[in-house]
């Protein structure tokens, strides 16, 4: 019996200690949530001349290539770094909510494209490589590609309308511009995914061999095909 009294006061000491740093945590939470409102106080009380200027330039910009709207976007996400939270400050002022997130969308979207075309165009086959391992990275780069530009196309007509009513360039998402090169340099991807097939298959001589030639060869196909359907030649003549 004094076993079993021992351990249910070491429980109650376990409980108690559980309920009291949950309590510490709650006040430490309300602590810094009132420290952080304060501080999104002081901003609106101090930083007010300093957002509507800002909010004047958004609606004043313009632009002539989508270059100037990544610098624009750089410089105002600079100038808003100096708030103490954005969001929360922005909310109490007459800002251009819209146009602002239009810009970025804008301006990253096209950054993240031109690092897609340069990693695809500038691929290289490296023949070390075991053909099943080559074919991967190909074939990985291709996803890339569909995951990024082809998901782009399907709501490309949507986000242009919503571009221009901003003032900004769009050029940029036509089959001339960033994305045309993209599919562009896909193309050159299967290019040198057949390459590789062919050397592949010229290496696997003999009857027994012939099941892995006809899956090297369905894979090419269907590599190409992919690439065909969504941003072969024809469809960029347009």
């Amino acid at each position: 019996m004094k076993r079993e009294a021992k351990k249910d006061t070491t429980s109650l000491g376990s409980t108690t200690s559980s309920v009291s740093d949950v309590r510490s945590n709650m006040i430490g939470e309300i602590e810094n949530r009132s420290t952080f409102l304060l501080a999104v106080k002081v901003d609106v009380e101090t930083q007010g001349d300093f957002v509507e200027s800002l909010a004047n330039e958004v609606r004043a910009a313009s632009f002539v290539n989508i270059d100037d709207v990544v610098a624009f976007v750089n410089w105002l996400d600079e100038e808003l770094s100096f708030l103490v939270d954005e969001r929360a400050v922005l909310k109490h002022f007459d800002w251009p909510e819209s146009k602002t997130d239009a810009l970025r969308e804008a301006a990253f979207e096209y950054q993240d494209l031109l690092k897609l075309e340069h990693k695809v165009s500038s691929f290289t086959d490296d023949p070390k490589l075991a053909c099943e391992e080559a074919l991967k990275k190909m074939y990985s780069l291709l996803e890339k590609v569909e995951q990024s530009v082809y998901a782009l196309l399907r709501t490309r007509d949507m986000a242009i309308s919503r571009y221009r009513e901003y003032g900004i360039p769009v050029d940029w998402l036509s089959d001339s511009g960033v994305v045309g090169k993209i599919k562009l340099a896909s193309v050159q991807l299967a290019k040198k995914y057949m390459n590789r097939v062919a050397t592949e298959l010229d290496a696997l001589q003999g009857t027994e061999k012939e099941p892995n030639r006809e899956f090297l060869l369905l894979q090419g196909v269907r590599f190409a095909f992919r690439v065909h359907q969504h941003g072969g030649p024809r469809r960029l003549r347009g």
